[in-house]
Order: C-alpha cells, then sequence, then structure tokens
C-alpha cells in the first residue's frame, strides 16, 4: 500500500492556523474525519491524546506525527498539515513542528498504522524531502513530491548554492570533528556516531576524529583540514587544537555531539563559526585549550581537571588491578592469622609472585599524583607546564598532601607558567628558543616546589590525616549516608561531572589507603545500565522493540563498570529514568558501606570480584540496588508503542 491510498485531498491542510500543541492535534483529527476514515470523531480524538500522554511524537527536525489505533476509526487513513512557521509540539528536539502526518487505524487491525509510520519516518528524514513538502503551494504537488519520494524519482530543486556544494563535496571533506571525553569508553563514540548518522542524513560529507581510550583514531590530516568548509570539536578534555589556526571551528561539550549535532553541524558550515588562533608557542600536537564560546569557569576548570584524569587513569587501573591481584595471591597462600604482627603490614608482598605483582602495580600507581599534576598544569599552560606540574605531583606524593595536593599543584602550576610567560614576554627576540627548555622548567619548577613544601604541603596533609582518620572512625549510620551520596552521585549525570566527581574522590581515598569510598562508587556505577536492562525484560511495555533489545549489551556494559550504557534512556526520558538510576545507586553505595565491602582495584566491575572484601555483600548491594532502580522505573515511566 502507497502513501497516497491514505491520504485524501479533504485531508490535507497546507499553512494551517493553529495556536499550539491541542489545537493541532484537533485539527488533523478534524481533517481526518473529513477524508470519510473516522466513525467515532471523539473517540479517535480521545485515542490520540492517550498516545500523546505516553510519550510525545513529535520526532524532531520539524515533523510530528500524531496517531492512534482506535476504536473510532472506520478504515485507515492520513492526514497532512503543514505550518511553515512550526509551533511548540513538544518534540524530541525541543525544536517547532512544521510538518504534520496524522494516522488513524482501526482497533484490532494488524498494524498497518505502524508500517504506515515506519514508512513515513524514513521518507521524511530526507531534509529536501520535507522541505518541499512544507513548501508545497497546492495539494496536487504536496502530493506528488510524495509519490515521486516512493518510486525513487525526487530530486530536490536545484539552486545555485545546493550545485555548488555538491561540486565542493565532490574533492574534499565538507566537516572535520573531533570528538573526546575524559574516560574515552562511551561519550566520545557516541558523539562520533551522531554526527556522522545526522551528516549522511543530509548528503554532508563527514570524518570524525574520536580520542577515546585507545588513543586518537581516524586522526584528521593537515590536508583535510585545510580543505574542510567547517570543524567542529566536541570534547570535555583538550585535543590538539594548533593545527586548526585560522579556520572556524565549533568547540562544544561532547553532551551537545550526540544531542545537537543537526545544530553543530548548522554551525559549522554557517562560515559565521569563530576563528581559532592558536597560542605562542603551540604547536600541532599539543593538547592545547580550545575554549567554548562565552565558557564559564567553572567549566574551563572542569576541562583541566578531567584532562589530568584521563591521563591518570590508566597508570591507576593498571597499577590498582596489579596490587589487587598480590593481595589476592598473599590471601590464597598465606594465613595471615599466623604471622607475626610486625609482619602483616607486608601483606601483598610477602611471597616472591605477590611481590612481583605490589613492584609493578605499585610502579604504575607511583605515577599516578605527577601524571595528573602534570596534565592539568598542561591542559592550561601547554607544554611549557607538563615539568612543573609533574615535580608539583612528585611533591605532593612525598609530603603527604597527597591527591588533593597534587590537584592543587597542577593548577597553581600551569597558573605559574602561564604568568612567567608573560613576565618573560619582554626578554629579547635572541631568547625566545631558550624558555621553554631553561627558563620556564626552571623557574616553573622551582617556585611550584617552594608553595608545594611550604604553603601547599602542610595545611594539606593535615586535611588528609583528619579525613582518613574521620573515615576511619565514622559510625555506621553516617557511613550509610556517605555510601548513597557517592553511590547516588554516579548516577546523576552517568560519566559527567558529578559522576567524575565521586569516581576521582574514591580513586583519590584510594590512593591514601581508603578502599570503601571507591567500592561505593564502583558499585553506583554499575547499577544504572543494570537497572535499565531488568526494566526492558520485565516491563516490556514501557520499552519499544528496539529498546527491549539493548539489555544484553547494558548488562554487559553495566557488569563492566560503563555507566554510560544507560546515557540514551537518560537522554530520551530523563525525568523518570535519572531519579530511579539514583535511588538504585544510592541504596547501592549505602549496601556497600553498610556490610564494610572494600575495593582495591578502581575500576573493572564484575571482573575484579576476586579481591573485594566481603564480595557475596558487595554483589548482593549491586542486585538489590538494580532490582529497586528496575522496580521504580517500570513504575513512573508511560508505556511506549511497540514498534
Amino acid at each position: 500500500m502507497r502513501v497516497t491510498d491514505l491520504l485524501k485531498n479533504a485531508s490535507i491542510d497546507l499553512g494551517a492556523q493553529v495556536k499550539d500543541k491541542q489545537d493541532a492535534i484537533s485539527h488533523l483529527v478534524d481533517l481526518m474525519d473529513k477524508g470519510g476514515n473516522l466513525k467515532d470523531k471523539a473517540q479517535y480524538k480521545k485515542d490520540v491524546l492517550a498516545r500523546e500522554a505516553s510519550g510525545t511524537t513529535g520526532l524532531g527536525d520539524g515533523i510530528a506525527t500524531p496517531h492512534a489505533k482506535s476504536a473510532g476509526v472506520k478504515e485507515p487513513g492520513l492526514a497532512a498539515m503543514t505550518i511553515p512557521d512550526g509551533i511548540d509540539f513538544e518534540s524530541m528536539d525541543g525544536n517547532p513542528a512544521r510538518l504534520f502526518f496524522a494516522i488513524a487505524a482501526p482497533d484490532g487491525g494488524n498494524d498497518e498504522h505502524l508500517m504506515i509510520l515506519s514508512k513515513l519516518a524514513t521518507m521524511v528524514m530526507d531534509p529536501d524531502f520535507k522541505e518541499a513538502l512544507i513548501k508545497a503551494s497546492t495539494k496536487e504537488e504536496f502530493l506528488k513530491i510524495i509519490d515521486d519520494k516512493e518510486d525513487g524519482k525526487f530530486q530536490a530543486p536545484a539552486s545555485s548554492s545546493s550545485v555548488q556544494l555538491s561540486k565542493e563535496a565532490s574533492d574534499h571533506i565538507q566537516i572535520l570533528a573531533v570528538t573526546a571525553c575524559p574516560t574515552g569508553i562511551a561519550h566520545t563514540f557516541m558523539a562520533a556516531e551522531s554526527l556522522e548518522q545526522h551528516a549522511k542524513k543530509r548528503g554532508i560529507s563527514i570524518k570524525v576524529e574520536t580520542n577515546g581510550s585507545g588513543g586518537a583514531k581516524n586522526v584528521l590530516t593537515a590536508d583535510e583540514i585545510a580543505k574542510a568548509d567547517g570543524i567542529i570539536v566536541a570534547a570535555d578534555k583538550n585535543v590538539a587544537m594548533a593545527r586548526f589556526d585560522g579556520k572556524h571551528v565549533v568547540i562544544t561539550k561532547v553532551a551537545d555531539g550526540i544531542n545537537k549535532a543537526d545544530e553543530l553541524i548548522d554551525r559549522a558550515l554557517s562560515g559565521k563559526a569563530p576563528i581559532y588562533h592558536a597560542k605562542a608557542g603551540e604547536s600541532a600536537g599539543d593538547a592545547g585549550g580550545g575554549s567554548v564560546e562565552n565558557e564559564s569557569v567553572g567549566r574551563q576548570v572542569y576541562k583541566h581537571l578531567m584532562n589530568g584524569v584521563s591521563h591518570m587513569l590508566p597508570f591507576v587501573i593498571g597499577g590498582g588491578i596489579l596490587i589487587a591481584i598480590s593481595f589476592l595471591i598473599d590471601g590464597a597462600m598465606v594465613d595471615l592469622n599466623s604471622l607475626p604482627a610486625d609482619q602483616r603490614g607486608n601483606f601483598g608482598k610477602i611471597t616472591p609472585a605477590a611481590a612481583t605483582f605490589m613492584g609493578i602495580g605499585g610502579a604504575s600507581f607511583g605515577f599516578m599524583l605527577p601524571v595528573l599534576s602534570g596534565f592539568i598544569a598542561m591542559s592550561i599552560a601547554d607544554r611549557p607546564g607538563l615539568a612543573a606540574g609533574f615535580v608539583g605531583g612528585a611533591l605532593s606524593a612525598s609530603n603527604g598532601s597527597g591527591f588533593l595536593g597534587a590537584l592543587l599543584a597542577g593548577f597553581l602550576a600551569g597558573f605559574i607558567v602561564n604568568r612567567l610567560k608573560t613576565a618573560l614576554s619582554v626578554l629579547p627576540p635572541s631568547l625566545e628558543g631558550t624558555k621553554p627548555i631553561l627558563f620556564y622548567p626552571l623557574l616553573g619548577v622551582l617556585l611550584i616546589g617552594l608553595i608545594c613544601n611550604f604553603v601547599i604541603g602542610p595545611p594539606v596533609s593535615g586535611i588528609n590525616a583528619w579525613l582518613t582518620d574521620t573515615l576511619g572512625h565514622m559510625d555506621p549510620s553516617a557511613k550509610l549516608v556517605m555510601g548513597a551520596v557517592i553511590g547516588g552521585m554516579m548516577a546523576v549525570d552517568m560519566g559527567g561531572p558529578l559522576n567524575k566527581a565521586a569516581y576521582v574522590t574514591g580513586v583519590g581515598l584510594l590512593a591514601d589507603g581508603n578502599y570503601y569510598v571507591i567500592a561505593a562508587a564502583m558499585a553506583g556505577g554499575m547499577v544504572p545500565p543494570i537497572a535499565i536492562a531488568l526494566c526492558t525484560m520485565f516491563f516490556k511495555n514501557k520499552f519499544t522493540t528496539s529498546e527491549q533489545k539493548t539489555a544484553p549489551t547494558n548488562i554487559i556494559m553495566g557488569l563492566s563498570f560503563i555507566t554510560e550504557g544507560a546515557i540514551p534512556f537518560a537522554a530520551g526520558d530523563p525525568l523518570h529514568v535519572i531519579p530511579a538510576c539514583v535511588v538504585g545507586s544510592a541504596i547501592a553505595g549505602a549496601g556497600v558501606m553498610m556490610f564494610d565491602c572494600t575495593l582495591m582495584a578502581p575500576h573493572g566491575g564484575i571482573f575484579v570480584v576476586p579481591t573485594i572484601g566481603n564480595p557475596m555483600m558487595y554483589l548482593l548491594s549491586i542486585i538489590v540496588g538494580s532490582i529497586v532502580g528496575c522496580l521504580i522505573l517500570g513504575m513512573i515511566r508511560k508505556p511506549r508503542p511497540q514498534d
């Protein structure tokens, strides 16, 4: 059956005049009735509104498809309406709806309305086809455009701009993009996929470089950069920017690459994006600090911090797991109770095998604070800040100021080196080459060293000692609160600032010998994908068929401590998904604290369970949190159409 078999002239209104969403639905119901498709107009409208209440049919990109299977329908039919200026239809992307197709199917039919909806949704994803329908001046023209599209004969109206675009697209890539997130596990690749898919739908050529956990892939070449019409950098950590010197660059957060791909593409092609100017001394390989227009101080601090964290994590994860294995080996081969008290402190390096793992893991773990501090400083001051930052981190490790001291040292080192650049700009040009190899490292290392030893070290080491002692003697009720807060934070933004703040806090305390907070953080981070997967299995009517198919993937991601598996659901339905996940994660974190579960490895999910203290209760806490999250989501989420 063809679309035009179901769409009659009487059911089309071009340039309709309606006030709001309710008025638009009423008008479409009237059009459907004029086409002779209804036997009970009031019943059909009631069913359309009920379907709308379960989730908006505003698909985004200016398209809306109100529909229902209803006892008030006599025979399947379509109604169409255009509103060139658009109205608010609560669309998924928040943009006004301009093209409307209402669908009516008899109750007890063969889901023909879903097949029609699927066909229409595929057709209107072509932006030229959509615009041609909106611009159609007569009903006959409107119907012919649809027929041509179904027959594969539709061609976009030729224009000078489209001809020029086609010519340019043949000899170069129009848009280049870079995506990056601090951990490089999920956001990086989700943003890349979103940009690629939206560009493909619009016939725009694109190449996306991903700065993921395995390093930069699909790296942009100098020739591609020189010829590109526009560049997008969607990143929550600094990436190599000097190569874009003189180019129009849209710089934004990685989440916008996922949720606002079309908007970014439009800005990149508009020729109005800001021109990026590389800093003095910044080379093409430097992770220089491009910044978003009007970027807040808080976001700048976050990006610098995440640059340090993303470089630190491989050392922490690799070293932490090896250290955990050393404890596991000694635990299996040594009876701790039979050891003299003075030897129990060597647990983890008593047997030769354990000592080997401990030595290697300890060496890796020892780089944690210098790398963190060094790459924070480098993010702020480019390569000249690296040496001062590394030294600041190393001194923080040795003087007891630990993780917090390294954070402060990194930011101060970057600030100091930037001030040195300004102060030394008065030197003659003949000394320009000696600045990065003599003046910046000498003065930067000296100044940050003095500050770490005499300004940061004493108070921060005292704070660390107090915090460790407080956590060690915390009463059970306070532990429950802390566990709930840490666990809940892991589910609020699922890879965003709050999630990273909880995780980084746990990692920092792990380095100081506290194994409880990181245990609560990992448990809380595992819950959201597992809870959603369970919900798709036990509350099938609350999820579309395609959403239900994600259950195995989400379970694997949850068990692997990849919280980001829940992001597509949270982005699509934040008011229901996020609260349910936060409650589930908070319960898991509180349970971990209540049962005194410990974690010696900073990552790994279920794969490091043998290294967990009180593993059965740890797993039980995750299971209970996931079940609670599943039940809450199942109860509060509205039914979804089964596509």
